[in-house]
């Protein structure tokens, strides 16, 4: 049965942009027309009268696995907060702890308005998170963290490389293109002070055979890149160039502390930033050069990153965030608001090479979509305002209505279609065994 979508404000970012006041009608999992739409007999129809329509919400770096760590990390910088908090947390994690745990990300963003994510999961139990993206339907690309080196902490999630290197080949062959390609396979090395040169280079060679994804976190934070200067001898990107592992199928999140150089290979080899400002302002990381990198042409996407790193998943958060930590910097003009909303749909599309299927409405793309009711006291009024502005600076993951991934409607009106609704008391039971077995203090 074909939806039809009634009498929306559509903020298509097509190529021309254009805003358009109209019908859009999905048969199956595309969008079959826009415009001025006649039901047929057949016809669902969703009347969205005063609302707006617009391409699904894309994070490009998220923590699934983190989700259950929600306000339990608070006031630490990132080493700190990796050893003291996460790791421990992260180590021990079972398979029902971490299924609910991506389950209730992913519930939360479905609720907010995004359809698709990229995912570095934890060492163990990645097929549960799969499962989890599986059963919600939403567009997921992720893969199991690999670890194999560090100090402290650390420890209790390392593995042997073959054993890494095994088990992510393995993930990769179960779930690689599968749900109808909603699901993709990446590589996900956690960052280089957790990985040996060995397993790096092991992760370049697969990326290569496979023209597989790899996702990893880069240049987020000071400690972080004077650890990498001492133990490799040069800058985590230069490192990570020398290796193999800057190329147009690499995801570097967040990428605060850059040089030119390194910026320059950014731009060189077509790598992709996740940039995520509200972790980085929460764990005091810093500002990421966002305006330079869009001024190269360095593609640039956003993410909530982690619960634990930021509270909330909330794309909205993100994209007003984004915008208002450059104007200081960079003055007013600097971060239009429709530069912010390509930053969370065509970016975010170009980042997982789907652009040609997600991140605008155009007829013949993949039915991903959401509508935002901006009737609220706190976004009104609103008969002047810019739609861009609107979704940037007023609106919020309260006022998304509608959430559709592939044609389905996953969210509508409240309720979340694909998730049972006890699963907030599911996953109570699953943190308290999970902090049990950390041994951590509170």
């Amino acid at each position: 049965m074909a939806i039809l979508i009634k009498n929306g404000t559509l903020v298509t970012m097509n190529q021309e942009r254009e805003i358009i006041k109209g019908d859009l009608l999905v048969e199956n999992d595309r969008i079959q027309s826009i415009g001025k739409l006649i039901p047929a007999q057949e016809d669902e129809v969703i009347d969205a009268e005063g609302q707006l329509l617009l391409p699904g919400l894309i994070q490009t770096h998220v923590h699934l696995c983190q989700t259950l760590f929600r306000g339990m990390a608070n006031d630490l910088e990132l080493l700190d907060w990796l050893n003291l908090r996460i790791w421990p947390l992260e180590a021990a994690h079972d398979e029902e702890s971490l299924y609910h745990s991506a389950l209730l990300g992913i519930a939360e963003l479905l609720q907010g308005g995004t359809t698709t994510i990229v995912d570095m999961g934890t060492v163990r139990h990645t097929d549960a998170a799969f499962y989890a993206a599986r059963e919600s339907g939403i567009r997921y690309i992720g893969g199991k963290c690999m670890m194999d080196h560090g100090e402290n902490n650390a420890g209790l999630l390392a593995e042997e490389i073959d054993q890494s290197v095994q088990e992510s080949l393995d993930l990769y062959r179960r779930w690689h293109e599968t749900a109808q390609g909603r699901l993709r396979y990446a590589f996900c090395p956690r960052f280089v002070p957790s990985c040996s040169e060995t397993l790096l280079r092991e992760v370049a060679a697969l990326s290569s055979e496979l023209q597989a994804y790899v996702h990893t976190h880069a240049s987020e934070n000071r400690s972080e890149c004077q650890l990498v200067e001492e133990e490799r001898g040069m800058r985590n990107i230069v490192y990570l160039d020398k290796l193999g592992l800057c190329h147009e199928r690499t995801i570097l999140a967040h990428c605060i502390h850059v040089d030119r150089e390194e910026m320059g290979i950014l731009k060189e080899r077509g790598v992709h930033v996740a940039h995520c400002p509200s972790c980085n302002m929460k764990l005091s990381s810093g500002i990421a050069p966002v305006v330079d990198y869009l001024q190269q042409g360095i593609t640039v996407g956003l993410g909530a990153d982690g619960a634990p790193a930021n509270d909330n998943l909330s794309m909205f958060q993100e994209m007003r965030m984004a915008a208002l930590i450059q104007k200081p910097l960079h003055g007013p003009t600097s971060m239009p608001a429709r530069q912010i909303v390509e930053m969370a749909t065509l970016n975010g599309a170009r980042t997982i090479g789907l652009q040609d299927e997600i991140g605008s409405l155009e007829v013949g793309k993949k039915a991903d979509l959401v509508i935002l009711n901006p009737n609220e006291y706190h976004s009104c009024p609103h008969q002047y305002s810019d739609p861009y502005g609107m979704i940037v600076y007023q609106l919020a993951a309260g006022d998304v209505k509608f959430t559709m991934v592939d044609g389905k409607i996953l969210f509508q009106d409240g309720q979340l279609l694909t998730v049972d609704n006890d699963l907030a008391v599911r996953a109570e039971k699953s943190l308290q065994r999970v902090v049990a077995g950390a041994g951590i203090t509170l």
